[in-house]
């Protein structure tokens, strides 16, 4: 009789934590996600950048030519970012990265 309770509340647990886990914040961070998260605020929704504010485009012809090496660093050293998007894990900019060169297009 324990061993069955123990076993309903495994699976349980198992089940509650297959459904939760995709839906938690960080398993959900995909390139999209973040960039309109952490950067759509400045650089716009479309990633054309606001000239009056001197926040560039990230769709420009010089962001097109730009490495995905290049955006990658630009984005850990430009003074004017945010330190929440400076202390971004390199595998999310990299993702970030991905999402606007589809902007580029």
């Amino acid at each position: 009789m324990k061993t069955t309770k123990l076993v309903i509340l495994v699976m349980t647990i198992a089940v509650a934590l297959f459904i939760l886990i995709p839906n938690l914040s960080w398993a959900a961070d995909d390139g999209a996600t973040l960039y309109k998260a952490k950067c759509a605020a400045c650089h716009g929704a479309d990633a054309a950048g606001k000239p009056a504010a001197k926040i560039p485009s990230l769709v420009s012809d010089e962001a097109k030519k730009a490495s995905d090496d290049d955006l990658v660093k630009d984005v850990g050293e430009k003074a004017k970012h945010p330190s929440t998007i400076k202390s971004l894990p390199a595998d999310q900019v990299k993702a970030v990265v991905t999402y606007v060169r589809t902007l580029q297009k």
